[in-house]
């Protein structure tokens, strides 16, 4: 029997154990998107996870979504993120960096030169998000054009050569959680009907050929993609999304990527999960749908062959030793929600470790 503590083969390195820091908006990058010494710090607490996937961090400027977060498209941003890696590196740490275009979550107030926010079609999302100015409402997203499709695929490769320029382990493109490539995969946001939109066989290709372009850039092996199958998040509307995933893991399985990221959601969750697992030939990293946050309880899953990995979101950000933590089942400090967004000065420093 497999368990959380063993080591797994990830982007042609072994990892120390089966537990990851799940990637967490965390808003706390400088001016000009630039990761600080306290982004540094932060990861480097969480060191001793097998895997570390970063905050999403925007490809572009277009695809920033949130204020404070940081980007991967200049060459200021890649130097501030090799005192991360670095600093990772040292500690034992091995770190993957999510790249996450937010399409149409977003707001023109936090993006320069009068950009607005694209999407594959020109539909607002329902409701509203934090900007520098305060709660605005979504804006309707600047559908985009074909070859500006493309050329958002090659700043998803470009950012993905920065990342490995800056000292990253590997990437993993955010296909979930209502951003760009979600907005793709889901009918209620894609209404296109060229060839990126209509029958789930053109939904899908965005997400595809986004992956095979990172993959041709730094290697399959060094690539990974996270998906969020029925994921209502940020509006986004998948009545019956298996298919489509099925037909998305179908394509990109042969490309030997690092792992398929997995986020559970709704009462078919697992279900789906077991038909993606079956699927996917390479490692399976799953963050689970759980009562509550994430705990010792969940290993299991790796036990039984549900997943290879285990991540770790709100139980990680309280507790920096999480994985000691999770192997004595405890005691675990207690995540404090209203602080997950530069709420707190020292970005969860103030925890202690044992």
């Amino acid at each position: 029997m497999t368990t959380a503590f063993e080591p797994v083969r990830i982007a042609g390195d072994t990892l120390s154990n089966r537990i990851a820091l799940a990637p967490m908006t965390r808003s706390r990058a400088g001016q000009g998107g630039i990761a600080t010494p306290l982004v540094a710090e932060y990861y480097t607490q969480r060191a001793s996870a097998g895997l570390i996937i970063t905050e999403g961090i925007q490809p572009s400027a277009v695809g920033q979504g949130y204020p404070f977060t940081p980007g991967l498209h200049t060459a200021e941003q890649i130097t501030a993120w090799r005192e991360v890696t670095d600093s990772v590196h040292a500690a034992g740490g091995r770190i993957f960096a999510q790249i996450m275009h937010s399409g149409r979550i977003g707001h023109p107030t936090l993006l320069p030169d009068g950009l607005v926010p694209v999407a594959p079609s020109a539909l607002a999302a329902q409701g509203q998000l934090f900007t520098g100015e305060g709660m605005k409402d979504f804006v309707t997203p600047r559908e985009l054009t074909g070859p500006e499709v493309r050329a958002t695929i090659a700043d998803y490769a470009d950012a993905t050569r920065n990342a490995i320029d800056a000292g990253f382990d590997g990437v993993e493109l955010h296909g979930a959680n209502g951003y760009l490539i979600h907005q793709f995969l889901a009918p209620g946001t894609n209404l296109r009907t060229d060839e990126w939109g209509g029958p789930a066989e053109h939904r899908i290709r965005f997400a595809v050929e986004a992956v095979k372009a990172v993959a041709a850039a730094i290697g399959a092996d060094r690539t990974a993609l996270r998906i969020s199958p029925g994921n209502t998040y940020n509006d986004i509307s998948e009545p019956d999304p298996q298919p489509a995933y099925e037909a998305l893991v179908k394509e990109i399985d042969g490309l030997g990527l690092a792992y398929l990221h997995v986020l559970e959601h709704g009462p078919q969750a697992r279900e789906t999960t077991l038909a993606l697992r079956k699927q996917f030939s390479g490692p399976l990293v799953l963050n689970p749908a759980t009562e509550g946050p994430t705990d010792h309880r969940a290993l299991t899953l790796i036990e039984d062959g549900t997943a290879d990995l285990l991540a770790f979101g709100a139980l990680f950000l309280a507790n920096p030793d999480l994985p000691d933590r999770l192997r004595t089942e405890g005691p675990y400090n207690t995540p404090d929600p209203t602080t997950f967004f530069g709420g707190d000065a020292r970005g969860y420093t103030d925890y202690p470790a044992r």
